[in-house]
């Protein structure tokens, strides 16, 4: 008998690990995609005093300059690596960090948070088609209805319960930015499978920004040019060392790691997520109310995400 019971409370815990394995990189995601929330808000919120070009350069440069240090042993080691995918690491960087959140912040001088948050909503979308289109990829029934669902989740947060107001919503330049800048990311989540296996992730990471940070200082120029420097202060510092930190060293991490385990057309289901915990944020942060198409809109997000995530065994 205590035999038995032995082997029955083996095999629970045996359920209740592979469980919490296979979990846990949605998990990254999901604090990953938190973390992009409150980058979002700060990037629209500090629009007026730090420069969209400024925000990207210095975001990922004192990023870079954080992560360096635990980094550089590896990349020295691994230069011939690093030498041979060159062009991979550049061009994942420019797509999913230097010039894309540039991109997105571009955007925010434009529009509003929550009209940015929309059209996060594409990446899905965009993954689904690009893999089909290059990779053949499928998606099921199950997987349709899920995305399905999620959309319609984010459309009614954004349009506070009413759907059908996105027939009389037109694009401002801001939004265009943003459509764009959302494509970049979808890229960048797809060509992930083809990183260089041989570094670690915050070797890929110092990599890309090695190499792809230089793009952006035409851009940096002609903004300095145009509207001057940004003002040191409180509110500029310390948004500059959440960018650094935050959404960019740890966030980047934990979505390659994410990705990594359970593939881009999963992962990028989970962007549902965004609009979800902006709404979050600023009723934490600016005082703004939830009112009952915020609790559907985020059930039906969940709901959505489960659909296209969950595989039965």
């Amino acid at each position: 008998m205590a035999d038995s019971t032995n082997a029955a409370d083996a095999a629970r815990i045996n359920r209740v690990a592979r469980y919490a394995a296979a979990l846990f990189p949605y998990l990254l995601i999901s604090l990953a995609v938190l973390s992009w929330a409150g980058n979002w808000v700060l990037g629209r919120g500090m629009r007026n005093e730090i420069g969209p070009v400024a925000m990207g350069f210095w975001r990922w440069t004192l990023a870079l300059a954080l992560i360096l240090p635990f980094c550089w042993s590896e990349l020295r080691t691994k230069w011939p690596v690093v030498r041979r995918h060159w062009w991979q690491l550049t061009l994942l960087g420019i797509l999913g960090a230097v010039v894309f959140n540039t991109m997105v912040y571009v955007g925010l001088q434009y529009t509003e948070t929550t009209n940015s948050a929309l059209f996060n909503s594409i990446v899905p979308i965009y993954i689904v088609v690009l893999s089909w289109l290059f990779l053949g990829e499928r998606i099921s029934l199950r997987q349709g209805i899920g995305i399905t669902l999620s959309v319609l989740g984010v459309l009614i947060i954004v349009t506070r319960g009413n759907p059908l107001s996105l027939l009389e919503a037109s694009f401002n330049v801001g939004e265009i930015w943003i459509v764009v800048a959302m494509l970049l990311w979808a890229i960048y989540t797809i060509l992930l499978r083809w990183r260089p296996r041989e570094l670690s992730a915050i070797a890929f990471l110092g990599a890309m920004l090695l190499l792809s940070l230089p793009t952006l200082l035409p851009f940096y120029g002609w903004e300095l040019y145009q509207r001057g420097t940004f003002q040191l202060s409180a509110s500029t510092v310390g948004t500059l060392v959440y960018y650094a930190t935050v959404p960019s060293a740890i966030a980047y991490l934990m979505w390659n790691r994410g990705v990594a385990q359970v593939g881009p057309t999963r992962a990028g289901h989970m962007s549902h997520l965004l609009p979800v915990f902006t709404v979050i944020l600023a009723v934490v942060f600016l005082d703004e109310r939830l009112y009952p198409f915020h609790y559907l809109g985020a059930a039906c997000v969940f709901l959505g995400i489960g659909l296209t995530t969950w595989q039965p065994e």
